[in-house]
């Protein structure tokens, strides 16, 4: 009897299952687990939720931030008069690149809260000791915490006194001949400020001379080809502009830009948009 009864259970456990395959054939039983899986990823947020989610997360974010720009050129010492189209074209440049630029001769302005919404401070042929103690250590600190910093040209003139200063820039400046064409070796056309460049720049400038070579402590991106021209004290290995970076922020000078002429230059121009660029994170 229990044979029998065991034979009749397996009977009616096989036509159900018949039943049920009959009822659905192979399309409706993958319509059926289909729906399942969807059912599943909408509870527990599939590819499908997760695309959208990040979709939504990108609106929401909006565009890029606008680069903010402090433009700092007061002087105390010998003032370049090129400092007035220095400033020209960095508000053109602002204008073209989409920039939020401001220009000050004001040194207050130099403070943790004047730096706290600046991504890039220039500072533009700044020359003896524009800044006072309390200045300094909010420059230093706004560096130091991740803020950018570009010089041009005479401010490497500047601070001797104040030993983070020679660290900012790289090296101070010593002497120069008179102006005059020299070509320019770009050794480093991996940076921003210098790709658009070809290895070699002939162009007319006030050449610096360093009190020493910044070589070992920062990347060199360019470089000045004594035999071009007449007064260079540096030899075989003469660096006219470079980049580094000081505690979390980025440092980057460039001796360029002495006379009113290089503002107008395209090439000019490009190189500092890149270096500002550079310097504030984009």
């Amino acid at each position: 009897m229990r044979w029998a009864s065991l034979v009749t259970s397996l009977l009616v456990l096989g036509c159900g299952s018949t039943a049920a395959t009959d009822a659905g054939s192979p399309v409706d039983a993958a319509m059926v687990v289909d729906a399942g899986t969807d059912a599943s990823t909408a509870e527990d947020g599939g590819p499908v939720d997760a695309a959208l989610e990040t979709d939504a997360a990108l609106a929401d974010s909006g565009p890029p931030a606008q680069l903010r720009v402090l433009v700092f050129s007061r002087t105390t010492a010998f003032r370049h008069d090129s400092i007035t189209d220095g400033v020209a074209a960095l508000r053109a440049l602002a204008t073209d690149r989409g920039w939020v630029l401001d220009a000050t001769e004001d040194a207050t302005r130099i403070s943790a809260s004047g730096l706290a919404e600046v991504d890039a401070l220039v500072f533009l042929s700044t020359t003896g000791d524009p800044l006072d103690a309390a200045q300094e250590a909010a420059l230093e600190a706004y560096v130091r915490g991740g803020g950018g910093w570009v010089g041009v040209h005479a401010a490497a003139d500047c601070e001797y006194d104040w030993p983070f200063y020679g660290e900012l820039v790289g090296a101070w400046f010593a002497r120069h001949p008179a102006i005059q064409p020299a070509t320019l070796r770009v050794e480093d056309r991996g940076h921003p400020a210098t790709a658009h460049l070809d290895p070699t720049w002939m162009r007319t400038d006030e050449w610096y001379d360093f009190r020493s070579n910044p070589r070992v402590d920062v990347r060199v991106l360019m470089t000045i080809d004594e035999a071009t021209y007449d007064g260079g004290g540096m030899g075989d290995d003469h660096p006219m502009t470079w980049a580094h970076d000081v505690g979390a922020g980025r440092s980057f000078y460039t001796a360029l830009g002495h006379t009113a002429e290089s503002y107008a230059e395209p090439a000019f121009r490009a190189l500092l948009g890149g270096a500002i660029e550079w310097a504030g994170g984009r």
